[in-house]
């Protein structure tokens, strides 16, 4: 992967077709779902929202946010309220990267150079695996592996090595997914699967519908109602706010979704546990 390379991105979700689609139409972007293998699933995204790449400007002059902060966002808007960990995969032509969300957990990832020099921390790895259920001895070894020093290891390779690792936990990446291709040539590759399916952003009425779908289909559904439905509901409200200043106070429109999600996710659960109990009284 050299300076001219394109900007791509893919984001893998630990979960099947059928659970990702419920939630995938709440970020409101046009995106390819396929199934990675056994209990994983891709979305390819086919718009650019981060366009001017590495340099950070858009065709039309105003300012970019970069892929792997537009990636961040979606992946902790997927996981927040989930039963499965969202990985985010990306690159331009400076470097190449990933972010791992779960749940409520602080995000954790790690980046490499164009050449495949790391620029991460260690312990990131090891958060990594541990988050992913690896095995801590030989997975986690091959990871640490990722974080030093290879001059025959570009960027590109760095993301297949870490691909490589995560097919022992079931992934397989459909062919014409591969790291390091262009946006256009990843959507080209989705399309060309039978299986892949177009998911498009959706109004707020069938994002409600969406989000109350997955949380009832998902492990979250005895939550739904009752003190720790309520519970849980008045921490994403207290947890989204200050995610979304946070976000605002440094321009990310990613993180700033993340926080405006987590606020939703709250809102909605305080008001159908009172929907649940006024139509139980009646």
């Amino acid at each position: 992967m050299d300076a001219t390379s394109r900007v791509g991105a893919l984001l893998l979700c630990r979960a099947e077709p059928e659970t990702v689609r419920t939630v995938a139409p709440l970020l409101r972007e046009r995106m390819l779902l396929a199934p990675a293998g056994e209990g994983w699933s891709v979305l390819v995204p086919e718009g650019k929202p981060w366009r001017g790449g590495p340099a950070g400007q858009s065709p039309g002059g105003e300012a970019a946010e970069p892929v792997d902060r537009v990636l961040g966002g979606w992946a902790t808007a997927l996981a927040v309220g989930s039963a499965w960990p969202v990985l985010a995969l990306w690159w331009d032509g400076d470097r190449a990267g990933y972010t791992l969300a779960a749940g409520f957990r602080r995000p954790v990832g790690y980046v490499w150079l164009a050449d495949g020099t790391p620029a991460g921390e260690d312990e990131a790895m090891r958060t990594f695996a541990e988050r992913l259920g690896l095995d801590p001895v030989p997975d986690v070894q091959a990871l640490e592996a990722l974080t030093r020093p290879d001059p025959e290891a570009d960027a590109r390779a760095r993301l297949r090595g870490l691909l490589a690792v995560l097919t022992r936990i079931g992934l397989e990446l459909p062919p014409g997914l591969d790291p390091g291709e262009p946006s256009g040539g990843l959507t080209a590759g989705a399309e060309m699967r039978p299986e892949a399916e177009r998911i498009a952003g959706t109004g707020w009425r069938d994002a409600v519908k969406a989000e109350l779908a997955a949380v009832e289909s998902g492990s979250l559904g005895p939550w739904m109602r009752g003190p720790r439905a309520r519970a849980l509901a008045g921490a994403q409200l207290a947890a989204g706010l200050p995610l979304a200043l946070w976000g605002a106070g440094r321009r990310s429109g990613g993180w700033v979704f993340a926080g405006a999600l987590l606020m939703v996710h709250g809102a909605l659960g305080l008001a159908y546990d009172r929907i649940r109990d006024e139509g139980a009284d009646g």
